[in-house]
């Protein structure tokens, strides 16, 4: 399958830069992925078409401010790092730009010299393995001195930081957000929740991956990047009891969804574990645990949009696709939702 069956012309101007106010006032497409029959709503009308006891699985993850910038020590060249994935406390796979200052043992300064840092090694994908040297708790300097890694197609300063969280945001260790879950608001879940519909969290950290273009032409040869996930025994259990009752299980958002793709077994009852994932979901891939997705606008070409197509069907994305362009839908992290059913 070539990359280039998963491209759409997309103008610059659908990009979304801001989120839309109050956030669960998006606009919602709901396609029928057996049919791909498209209905145009507002994203809160999604509690018209969840029923009772179905399942919808929230990715709980919350985004570090893992933009950092400093100077080179010897030097005062400035530079600028993103915090990719955490190896352990004080160790961290980063990207660095300019990487031609980042050499093997070349050290670091950050605000005042509360934060430093030392060149470990570098990485396949052109990253750096750093160490920091602080006095402390890192998280709390992290949120005096990071800023907010958003997505590079978002020009725009973001005002408030919270906006780039959901609402249920409870464990950090993402580099970009899980966007499918900022259009709830706590009332919209609170009326999800009286409606009967069972709600799930799992957490799966959001690596800078998501962003990374696919640059094979057979989408085949591409190395998905790694994250970490993690889901428990209780809500586990709420997804299995779910599948037992034969009620739906819904992901919001792709993270949801590969991680459930991830941790069920062939019948798509969810095993409670933590590990890392690099599933690859491309049309022919058959699903095991979910019948429902929530899901943002992706990137032309992107593993995002090859996923959705996965589930609904390369002919029916990309139809709803262009009919999202001529209605002149947002697109991206601050865009509007799709619900596949």
């Amino acid at each position: 399958m070539n990359v280039k069956d998963f491209y759409f012309d997309l103008p610059e101007e659908l990009i979304a830069q801001h989120p839309i106010e109050p956030r669960d006032m998006s606009r919602l497409m709901v396609l029928d992925k057996k049919t791909g029959e498209i209905e145009h709503r507002i994203f809160r009308d999604i509690l018209e078409y969840l029923n009772e006891g179905d399942c919808l699985v929230l990715n709980n993850s919350r985004v570090i401010p893992a933009r950092l910038f400093g100077v080179k020590e010897d030097t005062g060249a400035n530079v600028e790092f993103v915090l990719l994935k955490r190896i352990d406390k004080n160790r961290w796979e980063t990207l660095v730009k300019p990487g031609k200052k980042a050499k093997i043992g070349t050290k670091f300064v950050f605000g005042d010299g509360e934060l430093r840092c030392t060149v470990l090694e570098n990485t396949d994908s052109g990253g750096r393995i750093i160490e920091f040297e602080y006095e402390g708790v890192f998280e709390e300097i992290l949120d005096r001195l990071g800023n907010m890694p958003l997505p590079p197609y978002i020009k725009e300063e973001l005002k408030d930081k919270e906006r780039y969280q959901t609402v249920y945001s409870k464990v950090e260790g993402s580099a970009a957000a899980p966007t499918a879950g900022l259009h709830f608001t706590h009332e919209l879940l609170e009326k999800i929740q009286n409606k009967g519909v069972k709600i799930a969290y799992l957490t799966l950290h959001v690596g800078l991956g998501t962003f990374r273009p696919v640059k094979v032409e057979n989408i085949e040869e591409h190395k998905m990047h790694s994250e970490f996930y993690m889901i428990d025994e209780e809500n586990a259990e709420i997804i299995n009891s779910v599948k037992r009752s034969g009620k739906r299980i819904i992901a919001v958002g792709t993270t949801s969804c590969r991680t459930l793709e991830t941790a069920s077994d062939e019948n798509g009852y969810v095993k409670a574990q933590s590990g890392w994932t690099d599933i690859f979901i491309y049309p022919g891939y058959k699903f095991k645990c979910i019948d429902g997705l929530i899901t943002n606008f992706h990137l032309p070409e992107s593993t995002l949009i090859m996923l959705v197509s996965a589930l609904a069907g390369r002919e029916n994305i990309l139809n709803a696709y262009n009919t999202a362009v001529k209605e002149r839908y947002r697109f991206f992290s601050f865009g509007d939702a799709m619900f596949i059913k």
